[in-house]
């Protein structure tokens, strides 16, 4: 039966997510504001809310950040577009899928909206040479952004999370329990979507436009190339450092957050100490701590106390009883429950919520069930993270790459030419996942649990 407190909690929750989508007020203002609701409620405390947030997430963001932003800095970004410029060989459609492409494999490392933030000028230099509207270009980089982030730990949020609940480490992401697990499957899924995306860029007016490369000039040079290569070069050690040391995270027995950070300052004292001598020209430390997106980590914190305190009152104990008798009867049912209506739930709605959520209640249902967890995790993770890129409630990247097309195009999309876009997009990457996961994940775990009953009878 469920209690009156549980009842407050739900609908102080699911008010406050509302808000959130709606943005009639500040998300993060929301967000803190109901996590003081839920403590007047009497559903946590003050201390209680303190102690749900993991710090160790949140220390991962603002390192990951920081570096990320630094990285932006060196020209690498823009080097890399002028090199996908070069491939295309005067074929539109061409650049702009490697482009895409290029941003999906990026975002693995950095943040989305970072990612689309770095490439968006590559696009708008070509577009200003060779008149081809922008917004379709920038928004098939949003796309792109959003799809690769739970490929590996450090890309995006959900795998973070999934770490924090689950205790995955950083090569889980390639290889689990002795099977392909998230950088392949998403590797390959996402292959087969910049593939035919190709092919639609191919129908469409961006393949009346022609590309000539630029001839190795001097002044073809002078373009968005890397001004400082003793500046990128150490940046991307430092990068290349912080990302294996995570790697390893087990060998030193420490929180990925403290590897993470001590790479951000290691960085960050190098340019202190050295920068002058090795004329490193590092972008003064206020300046890169102002572009952290705060407004965001706020927000996460506030995500954290949040579901803690759905947890603290047990209502994921609710909703986990709710999935044991479709997961018991099938755990190909059960597990694809879960994966299509979080598709179709992230599409409209901000999925870190909804996925952190949802972790909890899978850990849960694998501490008190004889059920492998694993299916279900990666059901939610790559369902929640493919379904979002449906609308740009769902997706900030899009969002942010949708006003910025708009605005160097002079028009504005209609939703219909968004969702031209956007609907294929996550039809086919949905599906083509879907396949996999339940060939390699879903199946196998099956006819175990087959056998598991055969033999108990």
């Amino acid at each position: 039966m469920v209690e009156p407190l549980q009842t407050i909690t739900v609908i102080i929750f699911l008010s406050t997510i509302f808000l959130v989508i709606v943005r009639w007020i500040d998300s993060v203002v929301v967000a803190l504001l109901g996590v003081i609701v839920m403590i007047i409620a009497g559903t946590m405390t003050e201390t209680e809310a303190f102690a749900f947030v993991d710090w160790n997430v949140i220390t991962i963001l603002v390192s990951i950040w920081l570096i990320a932003g630094y990285f932006g800095k060196t020209g690498i970004p823009e080097y890399l577009g002028e090199v996908s410029f070069r491939l295309s060989r005067g074929n539109v459609p061409m650049f702009v899928t490697l482009i895409g492409t290029l941003s999906g494999f990026i975002s693995m490392f950095i943040d989305n909206v970072v990612v689309v933030l770095m490439l968006a000028p590559v696009v708008f230099h070509i577009r200003k040479r060779y008149q081809f509207e922008a917004t379709g270009a920038i928004l098939f980089i949003g796309l792109c952004s959003n799809f690769m982030g739970t490929a590996l730990l450090l890309g995006d949020l959900p795998p973070q999370m999934l770490h924090s609940v689950s205790g995955i480490e950083f090569l889980g992401f390639i290889w689990h329990d002795g099977l392909p697990s998230s950088f392949p499957i998403l590797t390959l899924t996402y292959l087969v979507v910049v593939t035919v995306f190709y092919f639609k860029f191919r129908r469409s007016p961006m393949a009346e436009v022609s590309l000539t490369p630029r001839p190795k000039s001097r002044d073809a040079e002078a373009g968005p190339h890397i001004k400082n290569p003793r500046f990128a070069f150490v940046v991307c050690a430092v990068f290349v450092l912080t990302i294996i040391a995570m790697s390893m995270r087990e060998l030193f027995g420490v929180l990925l957050g403290y590897i993470a950070f001590a790479g951000a300052l290691l960085l960050v004292l190098i340019f202190e100490v050295f920068g002058k001598a090795w004329r490193l020209d590092a972008p003064p430390l206020e300046d890169m701590l102002a572009e952290l997106d705060w407004k965001a980590i706020g927000f996460y914190v506030a995500l954290f106390a949040l579901v803690g305190g759905l947890e603290n009152t047990h209502v994921l104990e609710i909703v986990a009883a709710w999935l044991i008798s479709y997961i018991e009867s099938s755990l190909l049912l059960g597990t694809s429950i879960l994966y299509w209506v979080t598709a179709a739930v992230v599409g409209v709605v901000e999925h870190d919520a909804y996925i952190l959520t949802l972790l909890y209640v899978i850990r849960d249902l694998g501490e008190t069930q004889e059920i492998n967890p694993w299916p279900l995790y990666w059901a939610l993770v790559w369902a929640g993270t493919l379904g979002s890129n449906l609308t740009i409630a769902g997706a900030p990247a899009l969002y942010v790459a949708l006003t910025m097309g708009e605005k160097e195009d002079g028009r504005k999309w209609p939703l219909r030419e968004f969702l031209s876009y956007s609907v294929p997009y996550v039809i086919i990457s949905l599906v083509v996942c879907y396949v996999l996961l339940v060939i390699v994940w879903i199946l196998p775990f099956s006819e175990a649990a087959g056998i598991q009953a055969q033999f108990s009878q």
